[in-house]
């Protein structure tokens, strides 16, 4: 198969689903080898020729910033980073999840501001390839600092540490690299800080639920047309002029799908009893809409996400300079998934309302859609568990983005909570 080229453009948001659907291998192209070769060696020059602090390279990290750190020391200054930050909790998240930062972090990487050696991307690079994935977990990052403790669990088998899942068995690192005849890596400046500053883990959930998002607006379409069917709804309210008077582009996508779903219904067809359908059904367009123009907006989110530089210090060896910054800052993404988590919630929201009016007995159909109501209790319990459902989706869309919280004594005082 031939490997899909990593280079210094930045992914699309199809390109990363083709790269995990397909099963083809990665690798670098070659102007992201000689983007990530002249970042590296412009850092190891400016080391030989300068003691002058820079960020989490010859100093401290967080509220430790000020610390100076010797030059004997750089090197397990990032291994000590790496495995200090390596605690996440919970469940181990998934093999797609864990796949999907693999391919996000060496494309951040392949950019060439990161200053790391091409032997550490390549490691990565290797993995993905080797479907040797490393065991991470759900919980421990703020997103904010980058996706800190999640990262820190993905670099762990660099350095031989931490557990992979390999072949399909959960294994502890070394054991996986003698099966694989690897070394672990030694780390170099900045290497571990490159490694775990980011927002890989909170991008991989966000573009595999992005895509998700697309294919779930699509099926809601489906199932609102047969409801509408089922209850004998008015075809009218998706007429293509009520819906060119007010421009909300999802609003048209879907009166249109409506239109061209039932385009040879008997049932649309035929003259009905009744002068207006409940909201539910009546404002299909106008409720799928705004949840479809809310995941293309966070589809726009995401992919902006996917062509920037989110390390942290950031390295432009064209202008001689190194910058500390805050492009690890989760916000963009926090508050684009509490939107994306809003918008899925109401399909399900006013979808449960029109299984319910399809059990209540109206429009000819029996109570509960079964034969001998009372002595059969036909659907009555789906409709509570889909109730339940929806209402765990309301708890569930509480805006995580609107929470902050201290740490690092102060230094990283206000994050994301996007992850």
């Amino acid at each position: 198969m031939k490997p899909h080229q990593i280079g210094t453009i930045g992914l699309e948001l199809a390109e990363l689903d083709h790269i995990l659907s397909s099963g083809n291998p990665i690798a670098l192209s070659k102007d992201a080898v000689a983007a990530v070769k002249r970042s590296h060696s412009y850092l190891r020059d400016r080391l030989k020729k300068s003691d002058a602090p820079i960020y989490g390279v010859n100093t401290g990290f967080g509220a430790l910033a000020d610390t100076s750190i010797p030059k004997d020391k750089l090197a397990q200054l990032q291994k000590n980073l790496v495995m200090s930050h390596a605690c996440g909790t919970g469940e181990p998240v998934s093999e797609e999840i864990v796949r999907a930062m693999l391919v996000l972090k060496v494309q951040n990487m392949a950019f060439g501001h990161s200053a790391v050696a091409l032997a550490t991307v390549q490691r990565y690079v290797d993995m993905y390839n080797a479907d040797m994935l490393p065991v991470v977990y759900e919980r421990g990052s703020l997103g904010a600092s980058g996706d800190l403790a999640p990262l820190a669990h993905l670099a762990l088998p660099l350095i031989g540490l931490g557990e992979v899942v390999l072949a399909g068995k959960r294994m502890p690192t070394r054991k996986a690299l003698k099966q694989l005849g690897w070394d672990p890596i030694e780390l170099g400046p900045k290497e571990g800080l490159a490694l775990l500053n980011g927002t890989q883990f909170m991008c991989a959930f966000a573009a595999l639920l992005t895509l998700k998002a697309s294919r779930i607006a699509h099926i809601a379409d489906v199932i609102a047309a047969l409801s509408l069917d089922a209850f004998d709804g008015r075809i009218e309210p998706f007429h293509a002029s009520v819906h060119a008077v007010r421009p909300h582009p999802g609003q048209a996508v879907v009166a249109g799908h409506i239109r061209e779903l039932l385009r040879g219904s008997a049932i649309a067809k035929r003259a009905k009893k009744h002068v207006q359908d409940p909201y539910s059904f009546r404002c299909i367009p106008q409720v799928h809409g705004a949840s479809r123009d809310a995941i293309a907006y966070v589809e726009r989110v995401v992919e902006r996400e996917l062509e920037s530089v989110t390390d942290n210090p950031t390295v432009f060896d064209d202008e001689d300079l190194i910058v500390s910054a805050g492009n690890f800052h989760g916000q963009p993404l926090a508050l684009a998934l509490d939107f994306l988590a809003i918008a899925l919630a109401e399909f399900g929201s006013i979808s449960e309302r029109r299984t319910y009016k399809l059990l209540s007995g109206q429009r000819g159909l029996p109570a509960f859609l079964v034969a001998h109501p009372g002595l059969n209790s036909g659907f009555m319990i789906p409709q509570y568990a889909s109730a339940s459902l929806v209402s765990a989706n309301k708890q569930r869309c509480m805006p995580n983005s609107v929470d902050t919280i201290d740490s690092s004594n102060g230094q990283e005082d206000h994050v994301s909570m996007g992850a």
